[in-house]
C-alpha cells in the first residue's frame, strides 16, 4: 500500500525519505517488487520490516490520516518477525538448490528432512502457547504438515 501512495506523487515520497534523515544514513524504500518465486514474500518482508517506524512516523502527518488504520499494530510486527525467523531456513534451502549446477536428487532426502525437522520444531515451540497469532500460527504450520503427507 506505501508503495502505491509512494507512486502518487513525487512529494509523498520525499517525504517519506525525510523522515528518516535524522535516525539512518542513507533513506531506503520498501521494494515495489521482486523476482517471483517462493521466497518473494520474505524478501517483501525482509525490506519493509525495518522501515515500520518510518512509515509510522510518515502516516502520523495529517495528510495521511486516512491511511493510519492500515498501518500494522505492534502485535502484527512482532508476528513478521517471528515469521521471517522461521522463513529463513527454508529460503536458504531452496536458494542453495536452486544455484546447483548439477544434480541435485542425492540433496533432496537430506534437504527434506531439514525442513520437516524445521516444521516439526515450530510445532513444538508453538505447542502449548495462548497468544492468538502464535495459536494461528501453530495451526497453519499444522496444515502445511498434513499437505506434505498429501505428496
Amino acid at each position: 500500500m506505501l508503495g502505491v501512495l509512494f507512486t502518487l506523487t513525487p512529494g509523498h515520497l520525499n517525504e517519506f525519505i525525510d523522515c528518516q534523515k535524522a535516525k539512518v544514513h542513507t533513506a531506503v524504500l520498501p521494494i515495489m517488487d521482486v523476482k517471483t518465486r517462493g521466497n518473494s514474500t520474505l524478501e517483501l518482508l525482509e525490506q519493509a520490516y525495518p522501515l515500520g517506524e518510518f512509515s509510522r512516523q510518515w502516516l502520523q502527518h495529517p495528510k495521511y490520516s486516512d491511511y493510519q488504520p492500515l498501518f500494522a499494530t505492534q502485535d502484527k510486527w512482532t508476528i513478521v518477525k517471528y515469521i521471517m525467523g522461521d522463513s529463513r531456513p527454508f529460503r536458504s534451502l531452496t536458494l542453495w538448490m536452486s544455484k546447483r549446477h548439477t544434480v541435485t536428487l542425492h540433496h533432496d532426502i537430506k534437504v527434506y528432512t531439514e525442513m520437516v525437522d524445521r516444521m516439526d520444531g515450530v510445532m513444538r515451540a508453538l505447542a502449548k502457547k495462548k497468544t492468538q497469532w502464535k495459536e494461528n500460527l501453530f495451526f497453519t504450520v499444522k496444515l502445511a504438515q498434513q499437505k506434505r503427507y498429501i505428496y
